[in-house]
């Protein structure tokens, strides 16, 4: 309840805020309600990036500067109310890297989480830790962090696919740390498929213990078996808010497959209307199949292929597909709930 304050009082408040200013302190009671929100007020802002309008931009910058030059040939999707920053959300960042036929972008490790979700092109692969994936459009690929990891196209297509990292995550923890490699590639020493082979295949080496919270060994996930997996659920019945939706994880401990950030694949027969859903974790969606719309609380975006939308914290999403669609989608939700944080709420229809 707003109190009338005296003018004298007011005056006397505003002279012992500048007092104690010199002190680098300020009253608690000025910010209580900024600090402590009675829902989430979030900066993130809903936006959509539309990649037939973006790749032109991208091409460009494979004639402006090289992948080696660069180190990594990346345009930062910046969130509109987090300019200035490299944040998609408050915690994540996203990014649409470039690789050109015949180039590598070299070998380094550092801290930071990374996920690669390829769309466009093919030829290229990523290197994690000594063994190549190639990378075909819809894959989920991974670098853990402290993992080495390098790129390159052997192809003859221009190579993009989006970056997804939590790098203001440990850019507030100021935890990053980066090492470059002492070779512009990395030495091969499995063979492609080993690690799904080893750790993928309901099975894992005998002697091999992983903690939850530690990072999945399997890297790559292919969009193939993914879509697979997705067709197959969706014969039977579907969840009102979601459609059917998966989340990936590391298959040695059910965890997700990385300790800072979660991945999810959703599936919308065509028509398919959601009903509204809201959760703490502001996600950064792609839409790899299909068109439709969503509505984040009143605004409406409109997806097609390849195109990127994120959804700010504690917003209401509503999707609808005007043809069958698929989703991919990540968040920071693994480092909400291990501090507690996280929650969600599953809506009933406007008015109804």
């Amino acid at each position: 309840m707003k109190m009338d304050i005296p003018e004298q009082v007011r005056v006397a408040r505003a002279q012992y805020y500048e007092q104690i200013n010199r002190f680098s302190m300020t009253p608690l009671w000025e910010v209580l309600g900024r600090l402590v929100p009675k829902s989430p007020t979030p900066l993130v802002q809903p936006v959509l990036w539309k990649y037939a309008e973006l790749r032109e931009q991208v091409m460009l910058a494979g004639r402006l500067i090289s992948a080696e030059e660069a180190e990594r040939r990346v345009l930062i999707l910046e969130n509109p109310g987090l300019r200035g920053n490299s944040s998609v959300t408050q915690s994540l960042y996203a990014g649409l890297q470039l690789i050109m036929p015949g180039e590598v972008a070299p070998a380094h490790r550092h801290t930071q989480s990374a996920l690669r979700l390829v769309l466009d092109g093919e030829g290229a692969y990523t290197a994690v830790d000594g063994e190549r994936t190639t990378m075909r459009r819809g894959d989920f690929i991974i670098t853990p962090a402290w993992t080495w990891h390098d790129h390159g196209n052997l192809g003859k297509q221009p190579v993009v696919w989006l970056d997804g990292l939590d790098i203001p995550l440990v850019r507030f923890f100021d935890a990053g740390f980066a090492e470059p490699g002492h070779h512009l590639s990395q030495e091969v020493n499995r063979p492609e498929g080993d690690a799904l082979a080893r750790y993928g295949s309901n099975m894992v080496p005998v002697d091999f213990m992983q903690a939850t919270n530690a990072p999945t060994k399997v890297f790559v996930y292919p969009y193939e078996q993914s879509r697979a997996a997705l067709e197959a659920i969706a014969r039977g019945p579907v969840d009102p808010h979601h459609g059917y939706k998966q989340r990936f994880v590391n298959p040695a401990t059910g965890a997700s497959p990385m300790p800072t950030m979660a991945a999810f694949i959703q599936w919308l027969p065509k028509g398919f209307e959601t009903l509204p859903y809201r959760s703490t974790d502001a996600t950064v969606y792609v839409c790899l199949e299909g068109e439709g719309e969503v509505y984040v609380d009143d605004q409406l975006l409109q997806f097609q292929e390849n195109d990127v939308f994120v959804v700010p914290s504690w917003s209401s999403l509503q999707m609808k597909s005007r043809r069958r669609s698929i989703l991919f989608s990540y968040s920071d939700r693994p480092a909400q709930q291990a501090l507690g944080l996280w929650r969600d709420e599953r809506m009933v229809c406007p008015g109804g």
